[in-house]
C-alpha cells in the first residue's frame, strides 16, 4: 500500500555528514576549549546535519502545536478528571490562558491547536484547526481504540500539519498535547514499543492517588493482554491502544523530519508518539530534541529506548508543550553559538599548545 504515509516515511533520511563534519570542525575551531559548552555543542552539530547546512538555520519562528483528542478508556476510572475538561482547556489555549501560551509567549513561539478528536463539537476559532478524526477514542480495554483506517487518518493528518507548519515558514516544530486520560494509552504504547511492563511505565497523571493508581496499572494490562500488539506493526498498535492525539503526533514527528526541521520533544504523550514514530522509520530520531524530563516514568523509558537525553529537568508533568517551549532557547542558543561564535583565527586567540 502507498500514500501519504509511506511517502513520508521513505523522506526521512540521516543526517547530512557533511554538514556534520563541518559543524564538528567548527566547534573546535571556536574561541573555547573543546567540549566546554556540553551538550550545546551536541545539538548545533545535530541542527547543522538536519539543516545541512553549516551554521545552521537559527530553529526560528518556532510553533507548538497542541493535538487534541478524548480517550474512551476514561471510562475505567483513570482519572478523577471529568472528560470534559479536554474541550474546556481547548478553549483556554485559544484565550492564551494556558501554561504553554505563557511559556510560549516568553520564549518567542506560536501556538496552533489542532482539534484531532475532542468528544464536544468545538466552535470555529481562530488558531483552531478542525481535524476530527471522529469524536474520542473507544475503551481500548473492550476493544480496539479505533479503526487502522481512523489510526491511518489521524496519523496523516498530523503529516499534514507538520507540512502546512513548514510552508508557512515554520523552522522548529514542537510538540504539544490535551487530553484527559491520555497518559493511560501513553503508558500502554510505551510498554509494547519498550518491552516495559504496565507497572514500570504507568505515573499518576494529573496526581492520582494509590488505588486510582493501581486501577490505571490493571487497565492498560488487559488492554496489552487483549490486544496482543506486535511491534512491527506501529499503525496497527496506535489503533489498538493510542489515542487519536498520539497517532497524530506520530505523524507530525515523522512530517518534521521529512521536511528536514527539528522536532522538540515534550513529555510522556509526546515519548508515547515518538516510539511509534520510531516503529515507522527508524532514522527520524535524527530530527528529534527532547526538551525535557518529565516526571512519568513512562517518558524515561521512552527516553532510554530512543537513545534521547533531555535538555532540562524540571520537575514538570503538565504537557501541553510546556517542558519543550520552556527549552527552545537552550535550542537557539546552541544555533547561534555556532554561527555567531568567533573562531581563534578571526579573532587572533591563540589556541591549546600541542
Amino acid at each position: 500500500m502507498t500514500g501519504l504515509l509511506e511517502d513520508t516515511i521513505a523522506a526521512v533520511g540521516p543526517l547530512d555528514a557533511a554538514a556534520v563534519v563541518a559543524a564538528r570542525e567548527r566547534q573546535e575551531a571556536l574561541t573555547k576549549p573543546s567540549g566546554s559548552l556540553g551538550r550545546l555543542e551536541d545539538v548545533s552539530v545535530q541542527l547543522a546535519g538536519i539543516a545541512s547546512q553549516c551554521p545552521p538555520p537559527l530553529p526560528e519562528p518556532a510553533v507548538v502545536a497542541v493535538f487534541a483528542a478524548d480517550h474512551g478508556v476514561h471510562a475505567q476510572g483513570v482519572t478523577p478528571w471529568p472528560q470534559e475538561v479536554t474541550a474546556q482547556m481547548v478553549a483556554n489555549f485559544l484565550a492564551s490562558g494556558a501554561a504553554v501560551n505563557a511559556i510560549a509567549t516568553q520564549a518567542g513561539a506560536a501556538v496552533c491547536v489542532v482539534d484531532v478528536g475532542v468528544a464536544a463539537d468545538l466552535p470555529t476559532a481562530q488558531g483552531l484547526l478542525s481535524r476530527k478524526v471522529r469524536p474520542g477514542t473507544a475503551d481500548m480495554t473492550e476493544g480496539p481504540a479505533m479503526t487502522l483506517e481512523e489510526a491511518r487518518l489521524a496519523v496523516e493528518t498530523g503529516i499534514k500539519v507538520a507540512a502546512d507548519l513548514v510552508d508557512e515558514g515554520y523552522r522548529c516544530l514542537i510538540t504539544g498535547d490535551m487530553g484527559i486520560a491520555n497518559t493511560t494509552a501513553s503508558a500502554a504504547l510505551i510498554a509494547v514499543f519498550t518491552g516495559s511492563t504496565p507497572a514500570l511505565v504507568t505515573g499518576r497523571g494529573t496526581g492520582i492517588d494509590d488505588p486510582t493508581w493501581a486501577r490505571k496499572v490493571e487497565v492498560v494490562r488487559r488492554a496489552l493482554d487483549l490486544h496482543r500488539c506486535d511491534t512491527a506493526s506501529p499503525l496497527e498498535t496506535l489503533a489498538a491502544v493510542g489515542g487519536l492525539e498520539h497517532a497524530a503526533l506520530a505523524g507530525f514527528i515523522l512530517g518534521g523530519a521529512a521536511r528536514r526541521v527539528p522536532v522538540l520533544l515534550d513529555g510522556v504523550i509526546a515519548c508515547a508518539a515518538a516510539v511509534a514514530a520510531r516503529a515507522f522509520a527508524p532514522q527520524v530520531t535524527d530530527y528529534l530534541i527532547a526538551g525535557h524530563l518529565s516526571t512519568e516514568p513512562g517518558a524515561l523509558r521512552a527516553l532510554d529506548a530512543l537513545g534521547l537525553q533531555p535538555l532540562l529537568d524540571l520537575g514538570m508533568r503538565l504537557g501541553e508543550g510546556s517542558g519543550a517551549v520552556l527549552a527552545l532557547p537552550v535550542v537557539a542558543a546552541a544555533a547561534r553559538v555556532l554561527r555567531d561564535m568567533a573562531t581563534f583565527d578571526s579573532a587572533g586567540v591563540s589556541g591549546e599548545k600541542a
